[in-house]
């Protein structure tokens, strides 16, 4: 029995169409659609299968059906793999709560429930506190921390070596970018629609965590890890907090990858999109990773 870790997608996945062709072909994914559908009184089927990338961007609608889509590409590998052995879970950003689900923290409708809340909430404090993101590469994270810190902004994301992202307003941003390149640092700003994982998502974190209180969690059945740490979390309430911090904190991808690697055989990619898997050719090239299905 092969003992796999399990990574899931977070936000910027998406794309149209997205589970379409997974739901075709396994009667587990698609039950996870029907689920979905039913929790939320709208159709996330036909969000995921038939809406444009602008009408999936927003948070309060990406993440949902991200959620909804490496959930069920999760069951469906594990229905297509049954000698694989769940060994860790770990998610970037939203994909922490597809672990949770894989690791047994949350049922799948509570973590929609807690996942469409999360999303409301953070386009909200996009609306109110405006802000942006870079990805800032090949540097060291040190000096992309004192920058941000010079700068009044925050690190958003450790992904993998050489791949930082900053977020915050955009008169703090724009002057860690000048600062970036008197360094010769290369920095690209992201498409994206506010700061997210910075102090300007404060007040969804703030807000989130009445969601995260009336929700039951479960200890994990697996090592799970969390973002805001990068390490195992096994409690509850230790789950709920990070998960609280995390709307707002930076996220520890790398450290994650490599407590998924320390349990794991190969690691899986569940969700749309290849960027995980990507990373880990970052993180060590020689360890088996990639995504659970090339084209969903």
């Amino acid at each position: 029995m092969e003992k796999t870790g399990y990574m899931f997608a977070g936000q910027g996945a998406q794309f149209p169409g997205m589970g379409a062709k997974l739901v075709e072909s396994s009667q587990a994914a698609a039950k996870v659609f029907e689920q979905a559908d039913k929790v939320l009184g709208y159709s996330i089927s036909d969000l995921c299968f038939k809406a444009s990338i602008e009408e999936l961007t927003p948070c309060a609608v990406c993440q949902p059906t991200i959620f909804t889509v490496s959930v069920a590409c999760f069951k469906a590998y594990t229905e297509a793999h049954p000698d694989a052995e769940t060994a860790a879970t770990a998610g970037l950003s939203l994909g922490e709560y597809s672990a949770a689900v894989a690791a047994k923290v949350l049922t799948f409708e509570d973590g929609l429930r807690l996942i469409a809340e999360r999303g409301r909430l953070m386009d909200k404090c996009c609306k109110e506190y405006p802000g942006g993101m870079a990805a800032v590469l090949g540097a060291e994270p040190t000096a992309v921390a004192d920058i941000c810190q010079q700068c009044d902004i925050d690190v958003a994301n450790y992904n993998c070596p050489g791949q930082i992202v900053i977020s915050g307003a955009k008169l703090g941003l724009d002057k860690a970018l000048e600062l970036l390149g008197n360094q010769k640092i290369r920095a690209v700003p992201l498409t994206v629609a506010g700061a997210y994982h910075s102090r300007l998502m404060q007040a969804a974190a703030d807000a989130f965590a009445k969601a995260l209180e009336a929700t039951s969690f479960a200890k994990p059945e697996c090592p799970f890890y969390q973002n805001v740490t990068g390490q195992q979390s096994t409690s509850p309430d230790e789950i709920r907090e990070n998960m609280r911090k995390q709307v707002s904190g930076s996220v520890h991808w790398e450290d994650c990858a490599r407590g998924l690697m320390s349990h794991s055989q190969r690691l899986v990619e569940c969700g749309p999109g290849t960027v995980l898997s990507g990373f880990m050719k970052r993180i060590d090239r020689s360890f088996p990773a990639g995504p659970a299905f090339a084209e969903l």
